[in-house]
């Protein structure tokens, strides 16, 4: 009599979750099980709502506050939390949610923590903690993407006053019509012979990072539809002779470059932490798909080329899992580079769109459908190896850092 060979429903997550990983423990094991905890009570029961409306309701903002998951640290040993409630996140499976929050929590944030002044710092951070305000970041720009060198937004001085008059346009801004505070990236000063609205002709040299208040005069904010991450809240902002203080100025003048090559790298690393647990949320959807999905009488994963397909997305989330790990471990000590960085969210970004497709095809009809989840972690997986830096730039970064 012949025997079919086992599904091949594994436990993923008992086994990639075990707390024998060499940067952790216990604690952190406990610390994820109240994430998680949280997350199901705050987050998944609205998630599909948000996605509807495109952002996630104010009440959302604040409950996550309040569940204290808007101020887990930035640095030194409480990173590793961090580490633990970025990958949680990003396993909810909803990427416009994980998107939204880590742009607020880390990404934007991280600005004003690494370079604000303390004034600066508290009149925004508390706030942002406790998910009155939320934070984005304005860098991109239509006709730049990744290639800020030819910047068009411009901070002139004010007139008779300190200050700036802000002009210009930001496009791709995740949490843009909510943002109570907008971290932008312009031009403060223009070499000789150029022009307002013209590129710099000499990279981000002449360019500054400023707070700006979003409910400022002349700041006029689109939502811009893409076709993932729809709970990202996702806008084009013009910005209209916009008054920006003094007090607005992020660190010192002409600065940004040095800035933007500082902050990168934890973005960077931000955002492959929440690729990972998506990467995550894929393979559990599919191993539990192959394991339930009957094809001729038996579970779609007792066929030999399901199984190895599997098995090779398992070894390489496996291997980029731990890869994560270590760097969340490197900045926790302070030691980050860009290479890893780059790595980490290359490798995890581009996974997730490959476990995205093999999920999609494995689910049928169904993984084409409106409102199934192997359809929404399909249109959501391309948009991670663009943001935070397209996955051509990290490959030249690659290289360059060899």
């Amino acid at each position: 009599m012949s025997v079919s060979p086992p599904p091949v429903g594994r436990l993923l997550t008992e086994r990639a979750l075990a707390h024998d990983f060499p940067f952790f423990d216990h604690g952190h094991d406990a610390f994820r099980a109240l994430v998680r905890a949280r997350l199901a009570e705050h987050v998944l029961p609205h998630a599909e709502a948000w996605e509807r409306q495109g952002r996630i309701a104010a009440e959302g903002w604040k409950a996550l506050g309040a569940a204290g998951l808007l101020e887990v640290g930035h640095s030194g040993d409480d990173f590793l939390h961090s580490a633990v409630l970025l990958e949680e996140l990003g396993a909810t499976g909803y990427a416009g949610i994980r998107a939204s929050v880590g742009v607020h929590a880390y990404m934007a944030l991280s600005y004003v923590l690494l370079f604000g002044t303390p004034q600066q710092r508290e009149a925004w951070v508390p706030a942002a903690h406790r998910g009155e305000s939320v934070t984005a970041l304005a860098i991109s720009e239509r006709n730049s993407g990744s290639d800020l060198r030819d910047l068009r937004t411009r901070a002139r001085p004010s007139d008779g006053a300190d200050g700036f008059v802000l002009d210009g346009r930001k496009s791709y801004v995740a949490n843009g019509t909510r943002a109570g505070l907008l971290v932008v990236l312009a031009r403060t000063r223009h070499p000789d012979g150029a022009t307002a609205g013209t590129g710099g002709g000499r990279g981000l040299a002449n360019a500054s990072m400023l707070l700006v208040d979003a409910d400022s005069p002349g700041v006029t904010r689109r939502p811009q539809p893409m076709a993932g991450w729809r709970a990202a809240d996702i806008a084009e902002i013009d910005f209209d002779q916009v008054e920006v203080p003094e007090t607005g100025l992020l660190g010192r003048r002409h600065r940004a470059l040095l800035q933007l090559m500082r902050a990168l790298d934890f973005e960077r690393l931000v955002a492959g932490l929440l690729a990972v647990g998506g990467v995550r949320y894929t393979l559990e959807l599919l191993d539990t798909h192959v394991c339930t999905r009957h094809v001729k009488g038996v579970p779609l994963g007792a066929h030999q080329a399901v199984r190895h397909r599997l098995a090779e997305l398992y070894g390489e989330f496996d291997m980029v899992h731990r890869y994560a790990h270590h760097a969340a471990w490197l900045h926790a000590q302070g030691r980050l580079d860009t290479r890893t960085a780059s790595v980490l969210k290359l490798r995890s970004t581009e996974l997730a769109v490959t476990a995205a497709q093999v999920c999609a095809q494995y689910h049928g009809a169904l993984g084409q459908q409106e409102g199934a989840d192997a359809a929404r972690v399909h249109r959501d997986a391309t948009a991670g190896t663009i943001a935070a830096g397209a996955s051509e730039l990290l490959r030249d970064m690659i290289f360059e850092g060899n």
